[in-house]
């Protein structure tokens, strides 16, 4: 690897840090500029554009909770729909995840709006959520994997914006429900 990679390399974990932290809100071409410590101008040394820079960051957060998904729920685990929901949802109102969950809304809701480059990025995180939902289903007992994980990529969203707008004693009380719901 070159000089000019390692530097976009560690300018990409900088800014993947810098909107988990902030969101989508601070994401003007020199915000992020100053957030990696470069110039606007170094910032599109690295980057063709600020598209590239917001889908490189977005990308690499959405490895590395790719990451932390296949440690708490590794692929070898196949799962029914409603057992597979629960965990899910457990994990997405995690301290750990909820930063992603923020931002992911964030992004959709860019994405709905037709703000470049959301709705490519939006489709391609959330194509790589139904592959890794659909990986865990157990396919003798969810005939329609691809229904059921884009049931389930619907009811974690929905979780993640229930929270926002009903707080953390609904969103809990949504999970602690889908968990009774995937033991009976």
């Amino acid at each position: 690897m070159n000089v000019r990679d390692e530097q976009r390399a560690r300018v990409i974990a900088v800014l993947a840090n810098h909107l988990l932290a902030t969101g989508l809100s601070q994401a003007s071409l020199r915000q992020l500029a100053a957030a990696a410590g470069v110039s606007d101008r170094m910032l599109l040394y690295y980057f063709a554009d600020k598209t590239e820079v917001l889908a490189q960051a977005m990308q690499s957060l959405a490895g590395g909770m790719a990451a932390k998904l296949e440690t708490a729920l590794p692929a070898d685990q196949r799962l029914s729909q409603a057992a597979l929901t629960a965990k899910a949802a457990r994990l997405v109102v995690d301290p750990v995840f909820r930063p992603f969950m923020r931002l992911w809304v964030e992004a959709i809701a860019a994405a709905a709006r037709g703000e470049p480059p959301f709705a490519e990025i939006a489709r391609q995180i959330g194509e790589g959520f139904l592959v890794w939902i659909e990986a865990r289903l157990d396919p003798a007992k969810v005939p329609d994997r691809p229904g059921a994980a884009a049931t389930i990529l619907a009811l974690l969203d929905g979780l993640a914006l229930l929270e926002v707008c009903g707080g953390e004693a609904r969103v809990q009380s949504a999970v602690t429900a889908l968990e009774a719901a995937s033991l009976g």
